[in-house]
């Protein structure tokens, strides 16, 4: 059997492997399907933009995004029957498991998690909106003292930025 990327590897890696296709990302794939396709970089760049969102290697092998400690997302690093769990609200849950390749999360379908069982399961442009759900849904069980704390924090990426842009444009006008 030939090996197959990792549905959610960054781009041009070569040492993720899954049992999943990843054709539609393929050189021949329509622009528009190559673009509508999230990868683990796109996964992570909307997951930890999310305020107080941070990312853990847990289990192993499974990729967790979490907010206050609770996770809201998960992808595994290594071959597995799913390739991103979240939860989702009980009237998307009941909606999106209708779906093909969308089925109740293993060990988390009670919690009213979904589970992509291919990366194309959903588009880019939907799947960013849901995951945010999912983090706005776990964000809210949390005490409001540390949501509050949560939503005053800017995220560190950010602030880097800007300082650099700032000091940039100090040098520049010297």
């Amino acid at each position: 059997m030939p090996p197959f990327l990792h549905p959610f590897a960054p781009s041009g890696a070569s040492n993720f492997q899954c049992t999943f296709s990843v054709s539609s990302i393929e050189a021949g794939a329509p622009l528009h399907s190559r673009i509508l396709l999230m990868n683990v970089d796109r996964l992570r760049e909307v997951c930890l933009s999310f305020p107080g969102a941070t990312e853990q290697v847990q289990w192993g092998c499974d990729l967790v995004f979490k907010v206050g400690g609770k996770m809201f997302a998960v992808t595994p690093l290594e071959p597995a029957p799913v390739c991103l769990s979240f939860k989702a609200s009980p009237e998307n849950f009941a909606e999106l498991t209708e779906r093909p390749n969308i089925i109740p999360a293993p060990y988390l379908a009670r919690a009213q998690w979904v589970a992509l069982q291919t990366r194309d399961a959903l588009p880019a442009e939907e799947l960013a909106p849901l995951l945010r759900q999912s983090y706005d849904l776990v964000l809210a069980k949390l005490p409001k003292k540390m949501r509050d704390a949560l939503l005053r924090a800017k995220p560190p990426a950010r602030q880097a930025r800007r300082k650099n842009s700032a000091k940039e444009k100090r040098e520049r006008s010297r």
